[in-house]
């Protein structure tokens, strides 16, 4: 019999969370980000599910190719632009949109003969200092470029650092505006962040990530605050019992002591499958639906929780580790990570399943 993890995804509440992006912004075109695979998700069920978004946002190219491979035909962004010339030729030739965010890129379209013209993203570093030009170089590498290349676009984009935070995107944005007041082309800064927060940096493209799989991009603010459906749930079930007397120790190390007579539930679930290791003491998982607190160490395959209080549980019980009824968020919290993390972190070894709207054909 195989183990009682499972992975479930849910399609029909990411379309729910891709229409809270329309309703967020009803101007902008939306790149929905899929890289990581889908942020876990899987990156050609995720396309297929989503034909309404107006393209596709990666950073591998393998996974561009992989989209044009299954008869994906929408625009493809890539994010971080090419590494090399046999990368920038495959971008030609797949008609892929690609980030310039160096000189290097530059040079590398400048001395390479093409099939059709490009279509192009120019990234303004605008605070993030990560990648793209800084905003005293910005027009005139506009100016280098249209000057030189055969182009079907040339597109404007930057990537806020504080969204989320305390420092916003006034700034940021105000000297990607100011530069973009002298050039043409479309314009794309909004992460998931920016896109509940900051309705003027929507602009033409906006670029949704994890607000689609139903995580919130904020620490402060749950994911069903903005309106938001977790899309993957991670489940598994007691594979046994344990009645552990007042003083008995848990796990590895036997960093728990049972403080009473405790009932001590076995999930089959552990890090080698994706569940944090860090997790701390308490973190809860629903077992038939109920809060239980983890206890004891996270090891390889397993997990202990606390059933003192779940008299009803029993050998069988399914376990909610993540999802639905369980934000991933408040697992990342008490494992001091963010919900990012843990959804890209799950093991190819985890079976999944997908669950559709009624009536989907797919």
């Amino acid at each position: 019999m195989p183990r009682p993890l499972l992975v479930s995804i849910d399609l029909q509440a990411l379309n729910h969370n891709f229409d809270q992006v329309r309703r967020l912004a009803p101007q902008s075109r939306v790149w929905a980000v899929v890289k990581s695979n889908a942020y876990g998700h899987g990156l050609v069920r995720v396309a297929r599910a989503l034909r309404r978004a107006d393209g596709f946002a990666v950073v591998d190219i393998g996974d561009a190719i992989r989209l044009r491979e299954v008869g994906i035909r929408k625009p493809v962004l890539l994010m971080q632009g090419v590494t090399d010339a046999t990368e920038l030729r495959v971008c030609n030739e797949e008609s892929l949109h690609t980030v310039v965010h160096s000189i290097e890129q530059v040079r590398m379209m400048e001395s390479l003969l093409r099939r059709r013209p490009l279509d192009l993203y120019l990234k303004m570093n605008a605070g993030m200092n990560r990648l793209g030009f800084p905003a005293s170089q910005y027009i005139d590498i506009y100016r280098r470029i249209t000057a030189r290349q055969p182009l079907n676009s040339i597109s404007l984009m930057t990537h806020f650092a504080d969204a989320d935070g305390a420092g916003g995107v006034d700034e940021p944005l105000r000297r990607f505006l100011e530069a973009c007041n002298y050039l043409q082309g479309e314009r794309s800064a909004a992460n998931s962040a920016a896109l509940f927060r900051y309705p003027q940096a929507h602009l033409d493209w906006v670029r949704p990530g994890i607000a689609l799989y139903g995580s919130s991009p904020f620490a402060e603010q749950s994911a069903s605050e903005l309106g938001l459906l977790p899309v993957m749930t991670l489940s598994s079930a007691l594979i046994a019992i344990q009645e552990v007397a007042q003083g008995g120790r848990v796990g590895y190390g036997g960093s728990f002591v049972a403080p009473r007579d405790m009932r001590v539930g076995v999930v089959a679930c552990g890090y080698a499958d994706g569940y944090p290791r860090h997790a701390t003491e308490g973190t809860p998982v629903l077992v038939s639906g109920l809060r239980a607190p983890l206890i004891g160490r996270v090891s390889m395959e397993m997990i202990t929780v606390d059933l003192t209080r779940l008299p009803e549980a029993q050998v069988g019980s399914e376990v909610v580790l993540w999802g639905e009824g369980l934000p991933v968020d408040e697992v990342a919290a008490c494992s001091g990570t963010v919900g990012y993390e843990l959804l890209t972190g799950l093991s190819a070894r985890v079976p999944v399943e997908e669950r559709r709207a009624p009536g989907d054909p797919r």
